[in-house]
């Protein structure tokens, strides 16, 4: 049973990314990115972390997903208009943030196997509570909690620039 909604899970998180992607109405794509997440907290609640599950559902398919709704409609953004013209910042933004996803992700997987023989027992029974939760999240991972607010910051600030539109 575990292993069938596992699968059906990861299906719909793959859909509905390749739905976020492809899609060329911002508002049909921020709908996939809900159910995006909201599959994803549905794969967290399989690993025992409620905690986590909820946080997911709370803030990025409640709040961060109605304040994007609310930039899509404040900006009234269409799929005519080109994201890019002659001398944009198009290729600076993509080189930088390719870059820190790449600084993220290895110092993710540096860490997680430079702490994989150190987890105790203890702490895997406990994965999904806030203590555990709050314990690792300001202790051992506070670094790459830092680069990926700093990496989300230059997400947002990328999409701004992406979505304005030049005044000729």
């Amino acid at each position: 049973m575990q292993i069938l909604l596992f699968s059906l899970m990861a299906l719909v998180i793959v859909v509905c990314c390749i739905g976020v992607v492809a899609t060329k109405n911002p508002v049909r794509a921020a709908l996939m990115l809900v159910s995006n997440f909201i599959a994803l907290a549905v794969l967290y609640v399989m690993l025992f972390a409620q905690f986590v599950a909820a946080a997911q559902v709370i803030v990025y398919a409640g709040a961060i997903m109605v304040l994007f709704v609310f930039t899509i409609m404040l900006l009234n953004l269409s799929g005519d208009t080109p994201l890019s013209s002659p001398g944009s910042l198009r290729t600076p933004f993509v080189v930088g943030l390719g870059s820190m996803m790449f600084v993220v992700i290895t110092l993710g997987v540096f860490r997680y196997f430079s702490n994989a023989a150190s987890v105790s027992q203890d702490t895997t029974n406990n994965v999904g509570t806030v203590e555990t939760v709050g314990k690792f999240l300001f202790t051992k991972w506070v670094y790459p909690f830092e680069l990926t607010s700093i990496l989300l910051l230059v997400a947002v600030i990328g999409a701004v620039v992406m979505a304005k539109r030049r005044i000729d």
